[in-house]
């Protein structure tokens, strides 16, 4: 019997829609764990839910994932936005947002996967980060729209009102933003605060809102699918420029001109990073349905650097004579933590693409209205998040597979042909190399192909939907290589 990849990327079970993750690790029991704190995705018609459940992996293998199951519960009912938690001593400290982030409670457990008990109000309110520095010192960072940070009291609930420091990031312009003098469009801070300390220096992740084009990611509307950071040499210091670390908006595809389509719809994105046994990396979201109330989370490893000058470097990094000189934000995998590829011998979900490109009406996911992955909900780690709304043209990418040494002989698919079809299956880009095809009759539900050439080692794989009909052609499940 086959079995279903597991702790690819999304990397917890494709039922699960946990978004805002905050990563942390922490040792409990004289075991190291990383430990995913995240708002919870379950009232489907908007944003999150009442309740926020801990998942966490050991530090040696970040494909094996545990849910610890629910581990706060709103006071009132209210909706949790974004927390975060940290340890002071023997204590887990959790800020959980209640009333929509309107409201932060204090709640902490002796157990790092809870639950949370005993909860007080702060003073601080929408997203809070909070860094507890090595010299026992704790700072929280806030804020949507307009940024704030102070240190925080013994207590771990008040603010030092002297220590109040608002705009050490400017924010974006949107709708809901002051009218302060403040914006930048370089740093345009939206949501999403969260603090790390990265060789001595003083790091802020922050939800990144681009207000003007940036042809470069296909980016040509107000985009909030970016994690960025800048840093500083104090906690509340003045942050310089850092860099674009994540972006979701999938597989970036060069137009020729410097610029890229973007293949996935973009949404969203909070998150962080993490050093977790000697790799660094950045935890996200994405996006699946056709809306943002039913978002995964992501993971991808990232390059940390700092150069000769203090400069801190983050992302896909570039380097000259060994020196950092510039960064990028990493590409979108559908591996994950499988950092030499899905095993392409198990069963593989379309809900891993990252790609989702071209189809009637062009673009990512086929044009509005078209192709994504449909969102599941029943608890079977082997359910899996098929694509539908496929129309004729459309690519789904898959970055990476890997075949090993002794090619497989053939591919076989659970595709339901609402029209007739035909699939070409391609080798590392979406125009690659032919290596499968198979013809489908409007009715069936499984396809089979011997593979036309031999693969071994890691792939992107791309699967091409071409017909003659201008409806929607297909439903895209799983598939396998035998």
């Amino acid at each position: 019997m086959k079995e279903f990849i597991k702790g690819a990327n999304p990397y917890m079970p494709l039922w699960e829609h946990v978004p805002d993750g905050e990563p942390r690790v922490f040792e409990f029991n004289g075991e190291k764990r990383v430990y995913l704190y995240g708002s919870h995705d379950t009232l489907r018609t908007e944003y999150c839910g009442p309740d926020q459940v801990v998942w966490s992996a050991p530090v040696d293998d970040l494909t094996n994932w545990t849910c610890h199951g629910v581990c706060y519960t709103s006071t009132d009912g209210s909706i949790l936005y974004a927390p975060d938690v940290v340890q002071k001593g023997d204590t887990f400290y959790l800020y959980a947002a209640e009333a929509k982030g309107s409201r932060i409670m204090l709640a902490t457990s002796k157990n790092p996967a809870g639950p949370f008990t005993n909860p007080v109000k702060t003073e601080l309110a929408f997203d809070p980060g909070i860094l507890v520095d090595d010299d026992g010192r704790v700072y929280a960072y806030w804020g949507f729209c307009k940024q704030y940070c102070a240190e925080l009291n013994d207590d771990m609930a008040t603010i030092k009102k002297e220590t109040l420091r608002e705009n050490v990031i400017k924010h974006s312009i949107t709708q809901w933003s002051p009218d302060d003098g403040m914006a930048d469009e370089e740093d345009a801070f939206f949501e999403a605060s969260s603090p790390r300390k990265v060789f001595g220096k003083y790091v802020l992740i922050y939800s990144k809102r681009y207000y003007t084009p940036r042809p470069k990611y296909g980016v040509y509307e107000d985009c909030n699918g970016f994690l960025s950071f800048k840093y500083s040499d104090t906690p509340l210091g003045d942050f310089k420029m850092g860099g674009d670390i994540s972006f979701n908006g999938g597989e970036l595809i060069p137009s020729g001109d410097g610029n890229s389509f973007m293949t996935y719809r973009w949404g969203n994105n909070h998150g962080s990073i993490m050093n977790v046994n000697g790799q660094w990396y950045v935890f996200y979201h994405r996006q699946t349905g056709t809306d943002e109330f039913s978002r995964q989370a992501m993971i991808e490893c990232v390059d940390v650097a700092m150069d000769s000058k203090g400069k801190i470097f983050i992302g896909k990094i570039s380097y000259k004579d060994g020196e950092p000189v510039a960064s990028e934000p990493v590409e979108m995998t559908s591996q994950g933590a499988h950092l030499n590829g899905l095993d392409a011998r198990k069963i593989i979900s379309a809900g891993y693409a990252v790609h989702i490109y071209g189809g009637a009406k062009g673009g990512y996911n086929g044009g509005k209205g078209g192709a994504y992955i449909k969102p599941v909900y029943e608890k079977n780690d082997s359910v899996s998040s098929p694509i539908v709304d496929i129309t004729s043209s459309l690519t789904v990418g898959f970055r990476y597979l890997q075949f090993g040494n002794n090619s497989p002989q053939s591919l076989s698919a659970k595709i339901s042909a609402l029209e007739n079809l035909r699939v070409n299956v391609r080798l590392d880009e979406y125009k690659g190399k032919l290596v499968a095809a198979f013809q489908m009759n409007k009715g069936e539900s499984f396809a089979k192909a011997d593979l036309l050439c031999g693969i071994t080692g890691k792939h992107a794989l791309y699967f091409e939907f071409l017909s003659e009909s201008k409806n929607v052609i297909a439903e895209f499940d799983t598939f396998t290589f035998d």
